[in-house]
C-alpha cells in the first residue's frame, strides 16, 4: 500500500467508486487528502458505515457551509502574537512548527491552514517563537500541535525539545499527536531518543475509534511509554465514528489498557464543512452520562467546548447535583439515575 494524497488515488484502491472521482477532486482542491497506509488498511471498503473510512476518505458534504461554520473556529488568530504561536492562556502557548501532517481528519478544526503545502516555520521564525516564550517567565507549559509535530525529523524535533527544556520558567512540554496511531512506523529509537528531556515531556495521542489502536500503533506506544515518556489522549466526538456508548468504551479502555489516559472529549468544532460529523450538546452530555457506571474513572476524559472565537475550553459534561425544592439540602444523581439527598451546609 502507498500514501494516498488524490481522489483518484482513492478510487484506485477500491475506497470510492470511480464516478466520485470529479466531486471528490473539488473537496481536494479546498481540503487536503492524505491516508497512510496503516489508516488504508484498517478501512472495510464493503463498509458503507466504516468509522475509519468516514475520518479520513472525503465526502461532498464538506462542500456544504453551513452560515454558523468559521474557518477560525477557535479564535487562534486573535491571540497569535507572531507566527507559529498561540497564546491564549497566560501560562501556556501552542508552538506550531508545522502545519503539515501524515494524514488529514475531514473534521479538522484547522482544515483551513493545515495541507501539504503548510508551511513549516523557518530557522528564523523559530527563533523568534522560541524568544517570545523565553521572555514571558508566565509561560509554564509549552505545547507543540500544527499539524503535526512528530512529521518533523528526529534532528529538528530534538532541537525544539531541547532548547524548550533550557528555558527555566518552561516546566512542561506537551505535544499533539496522530503519528503513533496513524503512522506507527515513525515512532523510532531516534524519535523516541529526542523527546528526551530534563523537564516533563508528555504526549497526547489523537483516537476516535478502538480500531485505530492496532497492534503496530500498540507498539509505537509502548516505545513511547517504556522510555518513560506518559501519555494521554484525546478524542473527538462524531456522528457515525463513535458516537455511541459501546464505541466510547471501548476506545477508552483499550487506551487505558495502553497506559494511555483518556483526557478530552471534545465537542467538534464548528470547522467549514463539517455540520455531518456534529451531535447535538445534549447528545454528548448523554454519552458521558452513559459511561459513568460502566468504565472506571480512569477511562472518563473530560467533554470540553472550545468557545468559538478564542475564549478557550470549558467542561461541558452532565451534572449530578440538583438542588431540592426546599432549598436546603441537594439532590445528587447517582450512575443508575437513583437520588439522594445530601446536606448542603453553609461554609462558617
Amino acid at each position: 500500500m502507498k500514501r494516498i494524497t488524490k481522489a483518484s488515488e482513492l478510487a484506485e484502491a477500491g475506497l470510492i467508486p470511480a464516478d466520485r472521482v470529479d466531486a471528490l477532486h473539488r473537496v481536494a482542491s479546498r481540503f487536503a487528502i492524505a491516508l497512510t497506509p496503516a489508516v488504508h488498511g484498517r478501512i472495510d471498503p464493503a463498509d458503507p458505515a466504516d468509522p475509519i473510512a468516514r475520518q479520513f476518505v472525503p465526502s461532498t458534504a464538506e462542500l456544504d457551509v453551513a452560515p454558523d461554520e468559521l474557518e477560525d473556529p477557535i479564535g487562534d488568530a486573535a491571540y497569535t502574537p507572531l507566527k507559529g504561536v498561540t497564546h491564549r492562556y497566560p501560562d501556556r502557548v501552542l508552538l506550531k512548527p508545522s502545519h503539515a501532517c501524515p494524514v488529514y481528519c475531514r473534521f479538522c478544526f484547522r482544515r483551513e491552514a493545515v495541507g501539504p503545502g503548510g508551511e513549516s516555520l523557518s530557522p528564523a521564525e523559530l527563533d523568534a517563537a522560541l524568544d517570545y516564550i523565553a521572555r514571558d517567565a508566565r509561560i509554564w507549559e509549552v505545547i507543540l500541535s500544527g499539524g503535526d509535530p512528530l512529521i518533523l525529523s528526529p534532528r529538528r524535533l530534538g532541537e525544539i525539545v531541547r532548547r524548550l527544556d533550557s528555558i527555566p520558567h518552561v516546566g512542561v512540554i506537551r505535544i499533539h499527536t496522530r503519528v503513533p496511531a496513524v503512522e506507527p512506523e515513525r515512532v523510532t529509537p531516534a524519535l523516541v531518543a529526542a523527546l528526551r528531556a530534563r523537564k516533563a515531556v508528555w504526549v497526547v495521542l489523537h483516537a476516535n475509534h478502538a480500531r485505530e489502536l492496532d497492534a503496530r500503533t500498540r507498539e509505537a506506544v509502548a516505545r513511547l511509554v517504556d522510555a518513560g515518556v506518559p501519555m494521554l489522549a484525546q478524542t473527538v466526538l462524531l456522528a457515525g465514528v463513535n458516537d455511541d456508548p459501546s464505541a466510547l468504551e471501548q476506545l477508552f479502555r483499550a487506551l487505558v489498557a495502553m497506559r494511555v489516559k483518556p483526557y478530552y472529549l471534545h465537542h467538534a468544532d464548528l470547522a467549514p464543512g463539517t455540520a455531518h460529523f456534529r451531535t447535538s450538546i445534549a447528545t454528548g452530555q448523554a454519552l458521558v452520562r452513559s459511561l459513568r457506571g460502566r468504565v472506571s474513572g480512569l477511562c472518563q476524559p473530560s467533554y470540553v467546548l472550545d468557545i468559538p472565537g478564542g475564549a478557550g475550553k470549558v467542561p461541558i459534561g452532565p451534572s449530578y447535583l440538583h438542588e431540592s425544592p426546599a432549598g436546603e439540602t441537594l439532590v445528587v444523581e447517582d450512575w443508575q439515575g437513583k437520588l439522594h439527598v445530601y446536606p448542603d451546609f453553609e461554609e462558617r
